[in-house]
């Protein structure tokens, strides 16, 4: 099933741009970069576990993926994520292609997956069992994770006569922290592997909606799966982020069944401050929490999810209207209001932190914005909603603050897009020749030193805005 790209004359694009023809006309791709965004819970936390609705949304922090062809005697395949010292590489023609490629076992890439075929993992597990075999257990097993979802998604949408390939992974969302990190990088694994082998069409400035849509459902799909390889049995909220971008509403009535989930496509952007406790906690602990307060005082705790429920379709019909503005600081602090009473709402379960309390004492001294806690609560993250034209003298007071008792602090926007493609791996950087700019090695990236460095480098903003090399799959209502 070929798909091609029509430009505005109605002619064929080549290979220039994107080429994504299914024709291939030359035994080398360029070197290319994808790119997809982390995730927050915006509002609705452990309301969701016990069938509420929650809204999530996109942020800045991004993971960074560039691949480079190999030449066509290199018969191999690399996988490398040096933020957690990951490298590993692959002989193309030992691999169990044979096992995914059976009757039955076949799967297309427009075909919708929603578990993992236990034959399948079995035959990939002898390619697993020498990926950083001297490492600690702990270690080993995050680093096994990564590779068996590369590994299925590849073997699933490759073929032996796939192309030798070195896929280089960076990312600037903080690892463990409930932000989507892991999604994110399944979302570019996934996008990567459909680039390459050229059944995405775009992105472009034309396409329509109803195609991009297609492109990024394609996309998302396939990091699902990936998501299965690392967690089991993830929601599907985060990958859906990452690969869309802006916002979604999910909700989850029977855990027999896939959580309702509806793209919320006009979500503002909107400034936030994410600050990381850098405090563990157990998702599973805090859920645990929750559970026994309901079981000990029912109707109290019932009483307090239905207000987080409230709160956030609350949110919902104020982003929607007509009349919100997100350059309106009127309407910027109705939102923020509501935060604030989200927050409230989730002390009272008893799963906010010390730590997280911390946060919200220093932005309410400075007067800079309304903070709550993301995702599970008892550490993480959290999350403030920057009031407009914040003074640079309060930011810097309140991020002097924050480094002096050890919080992790970003600059983020929420809302932001979902995947990106940078075809080929040369940034213009405000030059105006096609053929100017700067071209992105594996040797410029690995040493691009932490999140500014990767930012700076190959960051989708730049300084002055959106860097106009990186294009997007972009659905509006």
């Amino acid at each position: 099933m070929a798909h091609t790209e029509i430009n505005g004359n109605g002619k064929r694009k080549t290979r220039k741009g994107l080429g994504l023809d299914r024709k291939q006309s030359s035994p080398m791709m360029p070197t290319f970069m994808v790119s997809a965004p982390g995730k927050v819970i915006v509002f609705g936390e452990h309301a969701v576990v016990h069938g509420k609705a929650a809204i999530a949304a996109s942020i800045s922090l991004r993971s960074y993926l560039l691949v480079t062809a190999l030449s066509k005697s290199r018969r191999t395949i690399s996988l490398r994520f040096p933020d957690i010292n990951l490298s590993h590489t692959w002989n193309i023609d030992d691999l169990p292609w044979g096992a995914f490629s059976t009757p039955g076992k076949k799967k297309y890439y427009y075909d919708l997956v929603t578990s993992l075929d236990p034959e399948l993992v079995a035959a990939m597990e002898p390619h697993l069992e020498d990926v950083s075999p001297d490492l600690p257990d702990d270690i080993r097993k995050i680093h096994q994770n990564s590779a068996r979802c590369f590994l299925y998604l590849l073997l699933s949408l490759g073929s032996p006569s796939f192309p030798g390939s070195l896929y280089t992974l960076r990312s600037t969302i903080p690892i463990g922290g409930g932000l989507g990190s892991s999604a994110s990088i399944a979302v570019c694994l996934a996008g990567a592997l459909l680039l390459q082998i050229r059944t995405l069409s775009g992105p472009h400035p034309d396409q329509p909606a109803e195609e991009s849509r297609l492109q990024i459902e394609r996309i998302n799909r396939w990091a699902f799966v990936g998501e299965m390889c690392i967690h089991g049995n993830p929601s599907g909220v985060d990958n859906t982020v990452a690969s869309q971008g802006k916002g979604v509403i999910f909700q989850r009535t029977d855990y027999a069944k896939p959580p309702k989930v509806q793209p919320l496509w006009n979500f503002p952007e909107l400034p936030l401050l994410l600050v990381n406790t850098k405090q563990s906690r157990s998702t599973a602990a805090e859920v645990a929490k929750v559970g026994a307060l309901k079981k000990k005082h029912p109707m109290i705790t019932e009483s307090i999810l239905n207000a987080i429920d409230k709160v956030s379709e609350g949110a919902t019909q104020l982003m929607g209207s007509d009349r919100f503005d997100p350059e309106d600081p009127e309407c910027i602090k109705d939102l923020g209001e509501l935060m604030t009473i989200n927050h409230g709402l989730l002390v009272s379960l008893g799963v906010s932190h010390p730590r997280l309390e911390r946060i919200r004492e220093l932005v309410d001294h400075e007067g800079i914005g309304w903070t709550k806690l993301t995702g599970a609560g008892g550490g993480g993250c959290a999350i403030t909603l920057l009031k407009p034209d914040v003074p640079q003298d309060q930011m810097k007071r309140l991020e002097r603050r924050l480094d002096e008792e050890g919080y992790g602090k970003f600059e983020t926007t929420l809302g932001c897009d979902g995947i990106g493609v940078l075809w080929p791996a040369v940034l213009k950087n405000g030059i105006e020749d096609d053929l100017g700019g700067e071209e992105i090695d594996q040797d410029k990236f690995l040493n691009a030193e932490g999140i500014e460095g990767v930012e700076e480098l190959v960051g989708v903003h730049g300084d002055n805005g959106d860097r106009e090399a990186w294009k997007f799959w972009r659905v509006e209502d």
